[in-house]
């Protein structure tokens, strides 16, 4: 029997792009979602039953018979690590026998970046399982750079001159795809970062921003106060505005500034650099042409 790849997230931006690579290299998949009916149409694919991560007993049966879990971490949430311990326990009670998890850059129990900090305790809770692992961390995405850039052609938060390493979807993607289709054991306990070819400042992203659109795109440094008045009409939750305020933080503290060679290594091409991204993805910018 082929070996049968788990896959969460499988309508996201990283879970959708690696089911469908998957599916191009012919490998049997188990697409996972809350609702089976709204997940991808794919060859060789399988929606698992309907499962939402802190539904044990839901995900244990959506995994039943794979072999392999692609586990994309869940939306940023109070509870999120305790959703992914559920989900961990889920995978082992099915068999899995394989968990490659998505993870983030700096993972670790202090790290300024304060979901960064879920991401630390859910490899612990992978690793102390003593399942098969890989941990795939992320950088900060390209697409978020534009996104993050408000309608007035401002680029806000409290980064300084720090610099970032953000890296394109397609890359993280391609290098999943190339770990959980190896079946050698090559990337068994391995951790590998995954960036952009280059770390570069918000100063310098606005002036990328600015060769893409046409228009004058500026980077303003704010205070850690300035960044919390300027987020506070947007009505979310406490939580969720020191996750905002704290990933500018963390850029600014350096520890986002880790440029890796891991997507060329795994994926076997360059990854995307900021301005090749800005240039291949105009309607990621296009809210800055009013």
């Amino acid at each position: 029997m082929p070996e049968v790849i788990a896959v969460t997230g499988a309508r996201g931006q990283v879970g959708g792009r690696v089911a469908r690579r998957l599916a191009e290299a012919g490998a049997a998949t188990r697409l996972v979602g809350r609702d089976p009916d709204r997940l991808p149409r794919l060859p060789g694919a399988v929606a698992a039953p309907a499962a939402a991560y802190g539904d044990g007993e839901a995900m244990r049966r959506a995994l039943d018979g794979a072999d392999t879990l692609f586990l994309v971490s869940a939306h940023e949430a109070p509870d999120r690590v305790r959703e992914h311990h559920t989900a961990v326990d889920a995978a082992l009670a099915a068999g899995v026998g394989r968990i490659v998890y998505l993870s983030f850059v700096g993972a670790a129990p202090r790290a300024t970046f304060t979901f960064a900090r879920d991401h630390f305790h859910t490899e612990e809770y992978i690793r102390a399982a003593g399942v098969r692992h890989t941990f795939l961390r992320d950088n900060f995405y390209l697409a978020a750079i534009p996104a993050m850039t408000g309608a007035d052609g401002v680029l806000r938060g409290p980064a300084g001159q720090g610099r970032v390493a953000a890296v394109a979807h397609d890359d993280i993607a391609d290098a999943a795809t190339a770990v959980l289709l190896d079946a050698t054991g090559a990337h068994e306990r391995a951790v590998y970062d995954l960036t952009g070819p280059s770390a570069f400042s918000l100063a310098e992203a606005a002036a990328e921003l600015t060769l893409a659109t046409g228009r004058t795109v500026r980077y303003l440094s704010e205070s850690h106060d300035e960044a919390y008045a300027s987020r506070a009409g947007y009505g979310a939750e406490q939580w969720e505005v020191t996750g905002w305020v704290t990933s500018y933080e963390a850029i600014g503290a350096g520890e986002m500034a880790l440029v890796s060679d891991a997507v060329p290594r795994l994926a076997g091409h360059p990854a995307q650099s900021l301005r090749a991204y800005l240039a291949a993805h105009p309607r990621s910018w296009a809210h800055l042409l009013g």
